[in-house]
């Protein structure tokens, strides 16, 4: 492309991020170089922050920069009513969407025997531990429509049946295998008012 060598290595990384082609990859490096110096070395020191000082919630398994993240540590959250997410952008778009009131626990990861995924691999074991501590607990899967998905949502239920726990998961009106933190507020709160209970 006729690029200097640090400029094209500089576009290759910023093209490893997700939705980012070469032409998105070559504006924002070249935007780059519009910034001050001072600019670009914070913004750099931003990122390796990010990198160093983020890390699994101790109770939720959410991002955060303490042992415990502000939605577990909230007095005015309901800790009886648990969301089952995937990974920590699916509670960023619930947090988007502004209208849930309890509280998460991120998997970092679904159930897949063909990816050599399973249940020890996930963050469940600390999910029966939470539960456990609770009375009267519910339970909102909110999984993608996919065969891992599925197929993580039957084992938790497997693991309280019989248990006083309720479950339920988000309505049906998300599209199959849609990304949760791809969902719009709009949908995501409608998804989440009209859950629906799982049948024992």
């Amino acid at each position: 492309m006729g690029y200097p060598f640090v400029l094209s290595d500089l576009i290759n990384y910023f093209r490893k991020l997700p939705g980012i082609g070469e032409k998105s990859a070559e504006r924002m490096a070249l935007s780059l170089l519009e910034l001050s110096l001072d600019d670009v070395e914070d913004f750099a020191d931003s990122m390796k922050k990010c990198k160093k000082e983020l890390h699994p919630c101790s109770v939720c398994g959410h991002i955060t920069d303490k042992d415990v993240c502000d939605i577990c540590s909230s007095s005015r959250r309901n800790k009886n009513v648990i969301c089952i997410l995937e990974d920590y952008k699916s509670v960023i778009a619930f947090e988007k969407a502004g209208n849930y009131n309890g509280v998460y626990h991120v998997l970092n990861g679904l159930i897949s025997p063909i990816d050599d995924v399973n249940p020890e691999d996930i963050n469940i074991a600390s999910l029966v531990d939470r539960v456990e501590k609770l009375e009267k607990p519910e339970l909102i899967i909110a999984l993608k429509s996919t065969i891992e998905g599925e197929t993580t949502t039957l084992y938790i239920k497997k693991i309280f049946e019989n248990k006083n726990v309720e479950i339920s998961r988000l309505s049906y009106g998300i599209p199959m295998g849609a990304e949760i933190d791809y969902l719009d507020e709009i949908t995501l709160d409608r998804a989440l008012s009209d859950r629906k209970k799982i049948s024992e």
